[in-house]
C-alpha cells in the first residue's frame, strides 16, 4: 500500500490513526490505495495497541429532542472530516445510564468523550484521571474539573423573552422547565425572574414549574399551572423546550385556550412544527448544530494538544425580530389545536 501510494509505511500508519500532521492529499493518496488493494484496517487491534482508537463517545441527554438531534450532526460532521468514527449513547436524562456509557467508554478506550451530562456532578473524574479529553455540551460540569465546554446563554434570552411579555402587558406570566438539577432549566429560570424584578412585577413560585424535558412533563406542568383553582389567569409562558411545549398546547387545547391569543407562548428552540402554527407562537432560537461543531472542534484541539488550558466557547440565542401585529380573533389557530 504505501509503495502504490507512494509514501513512507510510516504515513500510512498515521493517515490511519487520523494523524491531523498529515496533510489532506495525502491521506487521500492513500485512503485510494487502500481502497484498490481493498484493505481493511484492523481498528480493534490498533486500539489495543496504542491504548486508544478513532472513535468518539457521544453521550447525549434524549434522542427524541430534536435541539440534541443537531449537536449530533454538528458533533458528527466534524468528527467524520477528521477520520473519526462516533458512537452515540442516550441517557434519557438518567443518571444510573450515563454512568454505564461512562464506564463503556473507558473500556472502549475512545478517544474522547462528549456529553449533555445529567447533572453537574455527572462521574467524569476516572476518565480525566485516565487523560481521556471530556467535552461539555450545553451543560456544564461542576467548576473543579478542568473540562473544555460550550454553552449557550439562555438566561439572557429567557429574560429578553419575559421582557418582551411584559412590554406587550402581560403580568401573569408562568415559566416551564426542566428538572431542578440540570443546568438549562435552573438558568431559564434566572432569567425569567431578572426580568420580573427588573420590571418591579412580584414573583408567583406557584407559576414557576418543574418538570421531565419532554411532552408528557410539559403536559403534567400546564394541566397543573391551569387548573389551579380561583387564581387569576395565566396571560403567558415561558416554555423551556420544543418537546415540553407540544404538552402545553396540547392541554390549551383541551381548555378551549388559544396559543397567542388567550395565552401567550414563548418556547426555546425551533423545531419545524413551530412554524405552522396560526397564528405563529414566539421561538427562541438556539444554535445546535454550531454547539456541537464547536465542542468537536475543541475535542480535536484537545486530542492536538492535550497540556492547553481549559476553554469555554458560549454561544447566544436569539429571539426572533418583534412582529408589532397583533393576532387577529377570528383566525383560527393550527392543526394541532383543533
Amino acid at each position: 500500500m504505501a509503495r502504490l501510494a507512494e509514501v513512507s509505511t510510516a504515513t500510512v500508519s498515521r493517515v490511519f490513526t487520523s494523524d491531523p500532521a498529515v496533510r489532506p492529499a495525502t491521506a487521500e493518496r492513500v485512503r485510494e490505495a487502500a481502497k484498490q488493494l481493498g484493505y481493511v484496517p484492523n481498528t480493534l487491534a490498533r486500539s489495543l495497541r496504542q491504548q486508544t482508537s478513532a472513535t468518539w463517545a457521544l453521550i447525549i441527554a434524549d434522542i427524541e429532542n430534536p435541539f440534541l438531534t443537531q449537536v449530533t450532526r454538528g458533533v458528527e460532521d466534524v468528527a467524520q472530516s477528521a477520520g473519526y468514527s462516533l458512537v452515540l449513547c442516550n441517557t434519557d436524562e438518567q443518571p444510573e445510564k450515563e454512568a454505564a456509557y461512562l464506564n463503556s467508554a473507558e473500556q472502549y478506550r475512545v478517544s474522547g468523550v462528549l456529553i449533555t451530562p445529567t447533572s453537574a456532578t455527572s462521574p467524569v473524574d476516572q476518565l480525566l484521571a485516565r487523560g481521556l479529553p471530556v467535552i461539555t455540551m450545553d451543560r456544564p460540569l461542576r467548576p473543579d474539573l478542568a473540562v473544555d465546554t460550550v454553552l449557550i446563554d439562555s438566561r439572557r434570552a429567557a429574560r429578553s423573552a419575559v421582557d418582551r411579555m411584559i412590554a406587550r402587558g402581560r403580568r401573569q406570566i408562568a415559566c416551564i422547565t426542566g428538572p431542578r438539577r440540570v443546568f438549562t432549566a435552573s438558568e431559564r429560570v434566572l432569567g425569567y425572574r431578572e426580568a420580573l424584578l427588573e420590571a418591579g412585577l412580584p414573583i408567583d413560585e406557584q407559576l414557576i414549574h418543574y418538570a421531565a424535558f419532554n411532552e408528557q412533563g410539559g403536559r403534567q406542568a400546564a394541566d397543573e399551572l391551569l387548573g389551579r383553582a380561583g387564581a387569576a389567569p395565566v396571560e403567558a409562558i415561558l416554555v423551556a423546550n420544543s418537546m415540553m411545549a407540544v404538552g402545553v398546547l396540547q392541554v390549551l387545547r383541551e381548555r378551549g385556550l388559544r396559543p397567542s391569543l388567550d395565552v401567550e407562548i414563548v418556547v426555546f428552540d425551533d423545531a419545524p412544527w413551530t412554524g405552522l402554527l396560526t397564528p405563529a407562537i414566539s421561538v427562541i432560537h438556539q444554535p445546535a448544530y454550531e454547539l456541537g461543531q464547536a465542542a468537536g472542534k475543541l475535542l480535536l484541539d484537545r486530542l492536538r494538544s492535550p497540556g492547553q488550558p481549559a476553554r469555554t466557547v458560549m454561544l447566544s440565542a436569539t429571539l426572533p425580530p418583534e412582529d408589532d401585529t397583533p393576532p387577529r380573533d377570528d383566525v383560527l389557530s393550527s392543526a394541532l389545536l383543533g
